[in-house]
């Protein structure tokens, strides 16, 4: 019997990632939460809403809201008035966040090959299909827990 479940295994995985993470953002006044999520998405689609932020990188609105707030307070992103809907704001990425963006993903692709230094390529390409496949799995069913 294996000692721990996948979903055991992903979960300790990714407690170590964001918390390695948090530290290595961390002078650069990014904080934990996935902070980097939210950042990295907004850059990729500045003027986004929050609720399709939360789409996105998959977390609650809560979680999304505080995200948002403390990017906004580092400087990171700014929010404007949706003129579509009064109710809502659009993000946008501040010359500091673009600035940054080449700093962010170095780190985050530094952190992706010190994650898969342990495999060879044709075991990173598996592992990458495999995770795929179960995401695409969980995306299209919910589970009976």
């Amino acid at each position: 019997m294996k000692p721990y479940t996948v979903g055991k295994l992903l979960s300790f995985i990714n407690r170590i990632a964001q918390r390695d993470l948090a530290e290595m953002l961390k002078p650069h006044d990014i904080g934990s939460g996935g902070q980097h999520s939210y950042l990295r998405a907004i850059l990729t689609n500045p003027g986004m809403n929050q609720d399709q932020l939360t789409n996105e990188v998959k977390f609650d609105k809560a979680t999304t809201t505080r995200c948002i707030r403390q990017l906004e307070e580092s400087g990171y992103v700014k929010r404007t008035v949706d003129p579509e809907d009064r109710r809502s704001y659009l993000l946008y990425p501040t010359e500091r966040a673009i600035a940054f963006e080449p700093t962010l993903q170095s780190i985050l692709d530094a952190y992706n090959r010190k994650l898969t230094a342990c495999l060879s390529a044709s075991e990173i390409e598996t592992l990458h299909e495999i995770l795929q496949k179960m995401y695409d799995g969980q995306n299209n069913q919910r589970l009976d827990l």
